[in-house]
């Protein structure tokens, strides 16, 4: 019986580490999916900001020109 515990015990600790372990990992993939949306962003932003500099650009050109 004594051993039985022992046994129980050591899955027990080794649950509770997994799930630390798991825990970290966790918080360290939403930190990298956080950065990733925020440099997505940043991105799409400077996309959006060069498209419009471009049509207005474009709409500069002469009609002939386009």
């Amino acid at each position: 019986m004594h051993s039985e515990l022992d046994a129980l015990d050591q899955k027990l600790a080794q649950l509770v580490q997994l799930t630390q372990r798991l825990r970290a990992e966790n918080l360290q993939l939403r930190q990298e999916v956080a950065a990733a949306v925020s440099q997505q962003r940043k991105s799409q932003d400077k996309v959006n900001e060069a498209a419009q500099r471009l049509e207005k650009l474009l709409s500069q050109l002469p009609e002939d020109a386009q």
